[in-house]
């Protein structure tokens, strides 16, 4: 298991602060890093899951501040992710009790992959910012994907920030470092503060990481978002398929072992 003494816990923290960063620029996979590292070091994955959750709200308020600046964000987008992702969230996280997730995960990992080649595709998916109107079919299609999403959060606990960025491209037309901004914050923030509490309550949390972690978490965070808002949604494009090819990899790597 990692000591605590402080080159082990420096080195947690520049981990966790690579991962934070890659996230925050792709809107989601800060477990692709610092999941298998806690892991490397010796947790059981139990332990490792839920130190990781607590940690990655973190990420969130790290990176609300260089958006929250921006002053970019509307109201009916953040309603329609927490009102339509919170149920899945609480849904999943029950299930993930009673129910294997090998098979989930395997599919996870292949979804996630085809995000990959799918955004690669398609060229200029993310580089618009157009002002739909947001009728009734639209909201419905929305806040169900966003349902489904959210229940994959709390039944998995990783993986799924991705999937609500390009869904939020998707079904209203957002460019990639604006949704990247909603993922990071709400998802990152009230999503994964509810998996966080949930896997909490086992008792699995190593609670001498979580400083550090936390502290990488924020400057990641933070720095990642302010490097996204100065390189823009081509750059970002770029990166989402990258990490979620590299995602999608480990998640099938983690459902085979």
């Amino acid at each position: 298991m990692l000591n605590n003494d402080i080159f082990s816990l420096i080195f947690l923290g520049f981990i966790s602060y690579l991962s934070n960063f890659i996230s925050a620029l792709s809107g989601g996979g800060a477990g692709l890093i610092q999941l298998p590292a806690l892991l490397f070091f010796g947790l059981p994955f139990s332990k490792a899951l839920a130190t990781h959750k607590v940690a990655s709200v973190a990420l969130g308020f790290g990176a609300s501040i260089p958006h929250l600046k921006k002053n970019s964000l509307q109201i009916k987008y953040i309603f329609l992710i927490l009102i339509s992702g919170i149920p899945g969230v609480l849904l999943g996280a029950y299930t993930s009790f009673i129910l294997p997730n090998k098979f989930s995960t395997t599919l996870l990992g292949f979804l996630t992959l085809f995000l990959s080649f799918y955004s690669f595709k398609q060229k200029k998916l993310g580089s618009s910012n157009q002002k739909i109107i947001i009728n009734e079919l639209r909201i419905l299609i929305g806040s169900f994907g966003l349902f489904i999403i959210g229940f994959f959060n709390g039944y998995l606990s990783s993986g799924t920030g991705l999937f609500v960025t390009i869904w939020l491209i998707k079904i209203f037309d957002l460019s990639f470092s604006l949704a990247v901004a909603y993922t990071l914050i709400f998802v990152g923030i009230f999503w994964n503060g509810i998996g966080a509490l949930s896997l909490g309550l086992t008792g699995n949390i190593i609670w001498s990481y979580i400083p550090i972690l936390i502290v990488g978490s924020l400057l990641g965070g933070y720095f990642g978002a302010y490097f996204s808002i100065i390189k823009g949604s081509k750059f970002i494009k770029v990166v989402f398929e990258l990490v979620s090819f590299s995602v999608g990899i480990s998640l099938l790597i983690k459902a085979l072992l």
